[in-house]
């Protein structure tokens, strides 16, 4: 029989939410300005300027490596958040993200140190991807297991709005960053928004570690012990639904498409846009989430998460088509109102209710173990798109059609899994992830 949830203390939703906004709007501050930097300046000084083709998909290749290294950050950072805490894995994620930013902007280019600039380049971007592994999953059972229970979908919203945040800080960063004169934006200019980060990871920290563990993951520990192999746990009980959390995460591809390659499109001599200008469309665009993902997530509280959530999905793949069509006509108005209903209204349906969505999937036990893997291995498809999306456009990189429906095909994932997953929004907090009973089976091994 379940027990009830104890109430959070007053004002501790809110912390948790202002903690979550905060550690989120650097993890992808940090991400961000990573993508612009490898469409805009990367291929030029990490990689051969005598192919600049080949240089730019090298450099997108490495936007996508952080991917690769958010599933075996999320198998490790999971099972010690189910173990551990939540408020543990939230300060680690937070240092190392911060550290490993910094440290790029102070790496030496190709021309110091030849093909060491690329590896270490990597290495910096495998330590930001472990970060990110553990940082949204964390930051989402903390604000899902200190919620009221008819407000989840709002406050875990604020992950999503730290990280639209993120985003808008990078591209505002950025816009006066390339608007430099080539030599001095080559040479230092793009080093400043990595060497900012550490600013934002200080401010985190403080918040983050005065933040209480939440009540649910407390009363599970107390009352039945911390499961010892959370993985083994999930696997057993949750599969179907770590499925469905790896399907939905691939609808994060339209934000990679976007952020990146179109950036990268756009720019390119075939389209010729400024980089300023196409940098506003993504500053406008985000301004534009961040007041439309806690709507999107107010109104999932009242009416389900699963009509929501299909709203961004299945709209995201019409939405693409649109905006990538306006960047090859190269008319900046049209660009800048398809991309914000693209990517400011309608993906942000999906983006701001996928955290409670997801969370409300698991029970408290492996809630954390459950998000962060189901995520993280469907973010590592969306962070190569990118790179698919550069060879899929073909040599000339402006078949924008062909991307628009590579997008969309990976849109129609996150829509199945929409469809095929339980409603959980009215479920109260102690009863998610509870299933049938189940036949007697080996007593489960926990640590008191």
């Amino acid at each position: 029989m379940s027990v009830p949830v104890p109430q959070a203390p007053p004002g501790q939703p809110k912390k948790a939410a202002t903690a979550a906004w905060i550690g989120s709007a650097l993890e992808y501050y940090d991400f961000f300005i990573y993508g612009s930097a490898a469409a805009l300046i990367f291929p030029e000084v990490f990689f051969d300027e005598s192919d600049p083709a080949t240089a730019t998909l090298l450099s997108l290749a490495t936007f996508g490596v952080a991917y690769a290294a958010r599933p075996v950050g999320a198998l490790f950072l999971g099972h010690f958040g189910d173990r551990l805490g939540r408020k543990k894995i939230m300060v680690f994620t937070l240092i190392l993200m911060g550290v490993s930013t910094f440290l790029i902007g102070c790496l030496p280019t190709r021309d110091q140190v030849g093909t060491l600039a690329p590896v270490l380049l990597v290495l910096c971007r495998v330590l930001q991807g472990i970060s990110a592994a553990g940082e949204q999953a964390s930051a989402n059972s903390m604000t899902l297991e200190h919620a009221p229970p008819h407000r989840r979908g709002f406050f875990t919203s604020f992950t999503l709005s730290g990280t639209q945040g993120g985003q808008l800080l990078a591209t505002l960063v950025f816009i006066p960053i390339a608007a430099l004169p080539e030599e001095q934006l080559l040479s230092w200019g793009w080093r400043v928004p990595f060497w900012m980060s550490i600013a934002v990871a200080v401010v985190g920290y403080v918040i983050r570690r005065k933040l209480e563990e939440t009540p649910a993951f407390e009363q599970q520990a107390a009352a039945e012990g911390v499961v010892k192999l959370p993985l083994a746990v999930l696997m057993r009980d949750h599969w179907a639904d770590v499925l469905r959390v790896i399907a939905g995460a691939l609808v994060a591809s339209v934000s990679t498409i976007f952020t990146v390659w179109a950036l990268s499109y756009a720019t390119s001599d075939s389209v010729g846009m400024s980089r300023s200008s196409m940098l506003w469309v993504g500053a406008l665009a985000n301004l534009v989430a961040l007041a439309a993902i806690p709507l999107w997530a107010t109104l999932s509280d009242r009416i389900g998460r699963r009509p929501v959530y299909l709203i961004g999905a299945a709209g995201s793949a019409v939405t693409m088509f649109g905006y990538l069509w306006a960047i090859s006509t190269g008319s900046y108005p049209l660009t800048m109102l398809l991309g914000v209903v693209a990517f400011g209204v309608v993906y942000s349906a999906a983006n701001g209710v996928w955290p409670s969505f997801y969370g409300e999937m698991f029970s408290t036990r492996v809630r954390l173990s459950g998000m962060a893997i189901g995520t993280q291995i469907g973010f590592a498809v969306a962070g190569f798109a990118v790179t698919f999306a550069a060879q899929i456009a073909g040599p000339d990189g402006d078949d924008w059609s062909a991307v628009a429906l590579f997008t969309a095909a990976l849109c129609v994932p996150p829509v199945v899994a929409a469809l095929s997953a339980r409603e959980t929004a009215k479920v109260p907090t102690e009863l998610l992830g509870e299933r049938e009973p189940r036949k007697a089976t080996q007593p489960e091994k926990v640590i008191a």
